[in-house]
C-alpha cells in the first residue's frame, strides 16, 4: 500500500484511532493500515518510543527461521507447555487461549519483524524453556523503534505526539473515539479504538492499589501511568495480574549523553555484521565493541553485595541491609538513588569470571574494567573514603562513619569481609519497576471485555494494555506479546462494519 491518504466516511476523523507509540501500537497501526483503514495514532510522549524503546529488546518464539538456522527442532505446543514452568503456582489461572494465540503466532512476527530490517542474534536459551527460543535484537532496543515508525510513515498512519488521551468517546454503549486532555478536543473513530497505551509501572496510586511494597518505586518508562486500564475499567473491564510486578531491579543510571555507538542508526549491514561476529570473532576481540552497548542500562549483580559490597546514599548513609531486598528502600531515599561502595579486594574478584557486574542475557558479561572504560560516570576510586566521597558528592565524615560501623558488624557477625582501603565506588544507581502484568481483559480476537465477558464494542487493547490474564513471566514473552497481539487486533479491528 503507497503513503496516501485515506479517508473514513463523513464525521470521522479516521477509521482506527491508537492510544499509544510503542511496539504494540505502532504495530497496530501499521497493520490496521496494511488493511485498508486510515489510522490516527495518539502518543502522548515527545516522541514514539514506549516500554519497547527501553527494553532489553529479547523476543521469545518457537519455529523461527533462526532456530531452523541453528537445528534447533522446536514447535509452538512445546512452547506452551514450557511458559507455566516459569511460575507454576500463577500459572493455574492464566489465560491459556491467549497464550496459545501467543505461541502460534510470534515467529511470524519475528519474521515480520525481519523483513522491515530487525536483526535478531541467537536464539539463546533460558532454561526452564526446554529449547533456546531467545531471539536478542541488534544493536538494541531502539531499533524496533526506528524500523516500526519507519514503516508506518512509509504507509501514511498519521502519528501525533504530545497528544494524550483523557477519556474514550461513546455513542450508546460503543467506543466511537477519544477526548484529548489539553483541549478536551474529541476524534472520532469509524470502526474502532485500539489501546496501546502499557502498563501502570509510574503510577503510584496503581501501584499502591495492587502492590502497596513497590508504590514509591519509579517505572523505567515514565508514561506508563494505566491509562488504558483506568478507561477500561470506566467501561465495565477487569484487570487481571494487577498484582504481579517485574522488580523492583537496580539499574545504573543511563549516561547523559549516549554514547557515539548508541546514537548509530540500526543499519542492516552494520547489525548483520555485528550477527556475524558474535558468532565467528572470539570473544576477547569482540567484548570492547559490544559492552560500548549494554553497558548503557545494566543491573549490578546480587552477588557484588554478597561479596562485600555496600549501599549508601546520597547522604553517605547505609539505608538497607545489602542482603534483604535492598532494592525495596529506594524509595524513600533523596533522588531514590544509591552508590556501591567496595574495596580492592572486591574489585579485583570482578574483574574476571566468574565474578561479572553485569549481564545482557545471552550477548556479553560485564566486569569493572568494562564499566572503567565505558561508563567513566558511573566509576569513582578513592586511596581514603575521604577522597572517594568528594568523587562521588557524598558527605566525607558521613561515609567514614558508615564505613565504620559496616566494619564492627562485618566482624562481629561473620558477614561479607569488611572494607579496607583502597576504596571504590559504582554509581549512582536507582531501583525500578521494569513493567507490570495487569492488563485489561480481552478475547481471542483482542477485543475488550466487560466483568461479564461481554465485549465492549468498538474497544480494543494490545500490549501491556490488552493482556488480559495472560502470563509472561520469562525474557521476551512481554514483547512478543506486543508485536504479536498488534498484529491481529488491528486486522479484526479493520475488519469492522
Amino acid at each position: 500500500m503507497s503513503g496516501a491518504s485515506l479517508s473514513p466516511r463523513a464525521g470521522f476523523d479516521a477509521d482506527i484511532i491508537v492510544v499509544g507509540g510503542g511496539g504494540s501500537g505502532l504495530t497496530a497501526a501499521i497493520f490496521a493500515r496494511k488493511a485498508g483503514a486510515s489510522v490516527i495514532l495518539l502518543e502522548k510522549f515527545h516522541e514514539v518510543r514506549g516500554s519497547t524503546g527501553l527494553s532489553i529488546g529479547s523476543i521469545t518464539a518457537s519455529g523461527t527461521a533462526l532456530q531452523r538456522k541453528a537445528g534447533i527442532l522446536d514447535s509452538p505446543q512445546s512452547h506452551f507447555e514450557d511458559m507455566p514452568k516459569f511460575a507454576p503456582e500463577l500459572a493455574k489461572t492464566d489465560n491459556e487461549a491467549l497464550r496459545r494465540i501467543l505461541v502460534e503466532n510470534v515467529a511470524d512476527s519475528v519474521a515480520w519483524l525481519e523483513s522491515l530490517g530487525v536483526t535478531f542474534y541467537g536464539p539463546m536459551p533460558e532454561p526452564p524453556h526446554t529449547k533456546p527460543r531467545m531471539h536478542n535484537i541488534l544493536p538494541n532496543s531502539r531499533a524496533y523503534i526506528y524500523f516500526l515508525e519507519r514503516e508506518a510513515r512509509r504507509l501514511g498512519v498519521d502519528i501525533r505526539v504530545n497528544a494524550e488521551v483523557k477519556d474514550l468517546v461513546l455513542d450508546g454503549d460503543r467506543v466511537t473515539g477519544v477526548a484529548l486532555r489539553a483541549d478536551g478536543r474529541m476524534l472520532r473513530a469509524k470502526k474502532a479504538v485500539i489501546l496501546a497505551s502499557g502498563d501502570y509501572s509510574s503510577s503510584p496510586d496503581w501501584k499502591g492499589r495492587f502492590n502497596p511494597a513497590v508504590r514509591d518505586i519509579d517505572g523505567v518508562n515514565t508514561t506508563n501511568t494505566g491509562d488504558g486500564q483506568r478507561m477500561g475499567e470506566e467501561l465495565g473491564a477487569v484487570i487481571h495480574y494487577g498484582q504481579v510486578v517485574y522488580g523492583p531491579n537496580l539499574r545504573f543510571m543511563p549516561p547523559a549523553r549516549p554514547a557515539f555507538v548508541q546514537k548509530l542508526p540500526p543499519w542492516r549491514w552494520f547489525t548483520k555484521a555485528m550477527r556475524w561476529s558474535l558468532a565467528t570473532l572470539p570473544a576477547w576481540l569482540l567484548r570492547p565493541f559490544i559492552l560500548q552497548f549494554v553497558t548503557t542500562y545494566l543491573s549490578p549483580e546480587p552477588t557484588m553485595f554478597q561479596q562485600g559490597a555496600i549501599l549508601v546514599n546520597r547522604e553517605g548513609r547505609r539505608f538497607a541491609d545489602e542482603l534483604d531486598r535492598p532494592n525495596y528502600a529506594f524509595g524513600q531515599q533523596p533522588e531514590k538513588q544509591a552508590f556501591i561502595v567496595f574495596d580492592d579486594e572486591v574489585a579485583k574478584k570482578f574483574s574476571a569470571w566468574p565474578y561479572f557486574i553485569s549481564t545482557a542475557p545471552g550477548v556479553a558479561y560485564a566486569y569493572l574494567p568494562d564499566y572503567r572504560r565505558t561508563r567513566p560516570d558511573l566509576y569513582s576510586k578513592g586511596a581514603t573514603l575521604a577522597e572517594l566521597a568528594a568523587k562521588i558528592g557524598v558527605p566525607a565524615e558521613v561515609l567514614k562513619s558508615e564505613v565504620a560501623a559496616h566494619n564492627r558488624e562485618a566482624q562481629a557477625d561473620g558477614r561479607p569481609t569488611p572494607l579496607k582501603g583502597p576504596f571504590h565506588a559504582l554509581g549512582p544507581v536507582k531501583s525500578w519497576i521494569i513493567l507490570t502484568d495487569g492488563g485489561l481483559t480481552v478475547n481471542t480476537r483482542h477485543q475488550v471485555t466487560r466483568g461479564d465477558g461481554t465485549v465492549i464494542p468498538g474497544l480494543y487493547a494490545v500490549g501491556s494494555a490488552g493482556q488480559g490474564g495472560l502470563l509472561l513471566e520469562g525474557h521476551g514473552h512481554h514483547l512478543g506479546w506486543a508485536f504479536t497481539s498488534g498484529r491481529l487486533a488491528a486486522r479484526n479491528a479493520a475488519a469492522e462494519a
